[in-house]
């Protein structure tokens, strides 16, 4: 097993957690919030597709599933093309609602490039360094490992707000 198989083997545990929280849901489950400041299912879905978007895409040196594909058209939300959900509000949350089929088909689609990406990777590239903005500055292989942390840090936390809200149906 090489480093590309790895790393697509973790991003794809994240996509199928992400559909286990998602699947079947209504537009209301996916925008119930366990208290006024608690993140929503879709807030966290659309967060994590994000920042893996984000991520993902400037390492590899393309543009965003976000504007390339146009899912920014398609969600029509009152952000900017650039926003991926750090330190967002209470009430930037709120903003984000979007059925399971279009927060589930964005996700799709980053993953997908996500693996074009990293099935290309070899050993050698994992030390590339890709942002110098930290002390030490960060590699290829450091980017990628913390959005599979974060990804599935969010996942999990939708997956936990989905049994909240099966239990109390």
């Amino acid at each position: 097993m090489t480093s590309a198989d790895v790393l697509a083997d973790a991003y794809g545990r994240i996509q199928e957690v992400v559909h286990e929280a998602v699947d079947g849901l209504t537009e209301d489950h996916l925008a119930y919030r366990i208290d006024p400041g608690a993140n929503s299912i879709a807030w966290l879905i659309w967060h994590l597709t994000r920042v893996q978007d984000d991520h993902v895409a400037d390492v590899a040196g393309v543009e965003q599933v976000w504007t390339a594909q146009g899912w920014y058209d398609r969600f029509g939300l009152p952000i900017d093309t650039r926003t991926v959900g750090y330190g967002d509000r209470p009430e930037n949350v709120a903003a984000i609602q979007a059925p399971a089929d279009l927060l589930l088909g964005y996700y799709d689609a980053v993953h997908e490039q996500t693996l074009r990406f990293v099935r290309g990777i070899t050993d050698e590239d994992l030390g590339r360094i890709v942002d110098t903005r930290w002390d030490p500055p960060v590699t290829l292989s450091i980017r990628l490992i913390s959005v599979i942390s974060d990804d599935l840090q969010h996942a999990g936390q939708a997956a936990y707000i989905r049994g909240v809200i099966e239990r109390t149906k």
